[in-house]
């Protein structure tokens, strides 16, 4: 039973490092491409759409969250007034879903071993 309460719990942190990550690249995207004025609110904005496409995506089929997340930055985005092609936006924002899920999964991955679930 201890088992699963720390496992349960460290599933909600890991959900939390996910969106920590998604609103650190996407605060980051938004700088390298010059937005300078409210960028915390807009890396906010933009995560949290972000977040939610990756999040329907995984419920729906682990592929989804590939589609589904890149796909709601780049409508996010196209808000923000940044100038890159859609194209761009759509493979940024693809970049950014993988490197966040591939960076939590790794951490949760190492999490499940370290208490011993797997």
């Amino acid at each position: 039973m201890f088992y699963r309460i720390v496992t349960l719990i460290g599933g909600i942190v890991f959900v939390a490092v996910l969106f920590a990550l998604l609103w650190f690249f996407c605060r980051k995207f938004l700088e390298r491409h010059g937005v300078t004025d409210m960028v915390t609110d807009r890396a906010t904005i933009l995560a949290t759409w972000t977040f939610a496409g990756v999040s329907v995506g995984l419920l729906f089929a682990v592929v989804g969250a590939f589609v589904l997340g890149p796909w709601a930055f780049y409508r996010t985005l196209r808000g923000h007034d940044v100038p890159i092609s859609d194209a761009a936006a759509v493979l940024w924002g693809l970049a950014i879903v993988v490197a966040a899920l591939a960076i939590t999964g790794i951490g949760f991955g190492a999490f499940l071993i370290a208490v011993g679930a797997v």
